[in-house]
């Protein structure tokens, strides 16, 4: 039978005519009073249960790389599913260590073939159940929400509210509950392997893969995990855009759905009770939950327990300026390489003796240190829409300590560091907010720019270039999507009242590309052909929304994005020198 705790009563009922939850009067675990902790959810599900039932479908080795897919069976609320996985190892092997690599929202299983040549054991398996591919995950009728695409199906996906609009009751009838106990029944589908050492488990996810990576951190048998984003906080806080430095903080009261969801299943209320080693790398502008929260998660964790993280600054779903990270995690926490990995920094942000407001850094082993680099950001409360800035900073004997002036010292201010080591690990400072004025005499020193910041490192996805005349700019490197910015919602650069945005291009034959904006409005734009650099501007008035009012003043946006039109190439287009212009 399926366990939920409540105070005070004992009730039956039928989800999906499919199976019963009998609700318990007491457990001495609880956190709020009805309201289970995550290990009250799992403390009945046994992951090696049942038979895997394992009907394999493909089986090979190939330049001496054993690979096998097949459907093994999982028990999920006394339901089966058909699970469809995936494992390769190298021929030959024998007590190596393994490694589940998760995928992300909508995606599919995948080796991580790196690992595979480089001695691991790898599984990977389907959650999404996608039944578009040849071979997927197969859920029940009863179970239907696990599939991701349940809207097409007839189903809805189950979080804090059930599919008839009423508030979810019961944690294990949440989509989210299944895709965990799939990954855990699949982890045990690793251990029967003959090939694998069950004494070295280690796990990665990537987006959705790592939101349930944090569930599979509290499995005694995982020695380390390795989170791609997916940290949690995206419940009530970013559906709700509960910024944890709003000005004033908002008061929206939780559903109950949501404190159950909260309590007993997000990410973040697994941390007390985590045991694995755990690396969380992130994008300091993901979609996901806000990453102050993602950091403040691992005040939670136990004492002996290793954690880290790092996040790339300007980062949307990409993490590729963070080193080794993964790999050296894992190879220490799994394998017991003897790998360096530095303490944690210590940082604060304090006013220096002319009132500018200052960074001080003490990074770990500061002898290895191949860079640092530390990031400010001002006053925006929503993370996704933050513009960071690199900022310069000295050394002082084994501190670096970085100036961080602002245009309002009533304004919060942000700032971090990356600190890349000699093993190409990367590890961040805290996540520092401050109002300056709060620490003393605080002076503003910076000052608006009409001449907007063109690196390529600001814009996602871009590369530096150079066109004709030795200017330079930056190139769009990804062809479908193109590349965006957020720098022009820094107070230091938005956009004066009533001015023109004008920039160069380069670009020896014609594109068609769009030009949009935060604010939802867009206009197409015609990339000339010429020897020669070209120079276009924009009147606000000239981009639309899908309602057909024009863009009032370029002042309203904060983030704007170029993207090819169909049969355009915008990685032939290079682009310089962004600024406001008045007339």
């Amino acid at each position: 039978m399926c366990r939920f705790f409540m105070t005070g009563l004992m009730i039956t009922r039928t989800f999906s005519s499919l199976f019963c939850i009998t609700i318990s009067l007491f457990h001495s675990d609880f956190l709020h009073a009805g309201i289970p902790t995550p290990p009250m959810v799992w403390e009945d599900f046994d992951p090696d249960a049942g038979s895997f039932k394992e009907e394999i479908i493909y089986e090979k080795t190939v330049k001496g790389i054993y690979e096998k897919h097949a459907y093994i069976s999982a028990y999920v609320n006394e339901v089966e599913v058909r699970v469809f996985c995936k494992y390769a190892v190298k021929e030959g092997s024998k007590n190596v260590p393994g490694l589940m690599n998760t995928h992300g929202w909508m995606g599919g299983p995948s080796i991580d073939k790196q690992y595979v040549n480089d001695g691991w054991a790898v599984i990977s398996h389907d959650y999404s159940g996608l039944t578009k591919r040849p071979h997927h995950t197969k859920y029940p009728p009863e179970l239907g929400h696990g599939h991701m695409d349940a809207k097409e199906k007839g189903y809805t996906l189950i979080y804090d509210k059930m599919p008839d609009g009423s508030q979810t009751t019961d944690p294990k009838a949440t989509s989210h509950y299944l895709w965990n106990a799939i990954q855990r029944r699949v982890l045990s589908y690793l251990l029967t392997q003959k090939e694998v050492d069950p004494s070295r488990i280690g796990a990665k996810g990537y987006s959705y893969g790592g939101t349930i990576m944090w569930n599979l951190a509290m499995d005694k048998r995982v020695k380390a995990v390795v989170a791609y984003f997916g940290i949690g906080w995206i419940n009530y806080y970013r559906d709700r855009a509960i910024w944890k430095f709003d000005q004033p903080q908002k008061e929206i009261p939780q559903t109950p759905g949501q404190k159950l969801f909260l309590t007993g299943l997000a990410p973040q209320a697994h941390a007390p009770y985590i045991q694995a080693a755990s690396l969380w790398l992130n994008g300091s502008n993901d979609h996901h939950g806000g990453h102050e929260r993602g950091c403040d998660t691992f005040k939670d964790f136990k004492p002996g327990v290793p954690w880290d993280f790092a996040v790339q600054a300007r980062g949307h779903h990409n993490t590729e300026k963070l080193g080794d990270n993964c790999k050296v995690w894992l190879e220490k926490h799994v394998r017991g390489d003897s790998h360096i990995w530095p303490a944690r920094p210590t940082s604060e942000i304090k006013l220096g003796q002319d009132g500018v407001p200052e960074l001080h850094l003490s990074p770990a082993n500061s002898e290895k240190i191949k860079e640092v680099q530390v990031y400010q950001c001002v006053k925006t409360a929503n993370n996704i829409a933050r513009f960071w800035r690199d900022v310069e900073s000295k050394r002082v004997g084994n501190q670096w300590v970085a100036k961080l002036p602002v245009l309002n010292t009533k304004d919060y201010l942000f700032s971090y560091a990356n600190i890349r080591y000699e093993n190409n690990t990367v590890i961040s400072s805290d996540f520092e907010a401050v109002i300056p004025s709060d620490l003393g005499r605080a002076v503003a020193t910076d000052q608006p720019s009409e001449e907007l910041p063109g690196g390529a490192s600001l814009w996602k996805d871009a590369a530096p270039a150079e066109g004709v005349g030795g200017i330079q700019g930056f190139r769009p490197l990804n062809k479908h999507h193109g590349t965006s910015s957020s720098q022009f919602g820094d107070p230091k650069w938005k956009a004066p009242k009533g001015a023109n945005l004008e920039f160069m291009f380069y670009c020896t034959q014609p594109q068609s590309l769009t030009l949009s904006t935060n604010t939802r409005h867009a206009s197409d734009i015609e990339i000339t052909a010429s020897n020669d650099w070209q120079s276009m501007a924009l009147t606000p008035g000239l981009l639309t929304n899908v309602h057909g009012t024009k863009l009032k003043d370029w002042s309203e946006v904060g983030t704007i994005s170029l993207k090819p039109k169909s049969g355009a190439d915008i990685t032939k287009v290079v682009f310089a020198n962004f600024k406001w212009k008045k007339d």
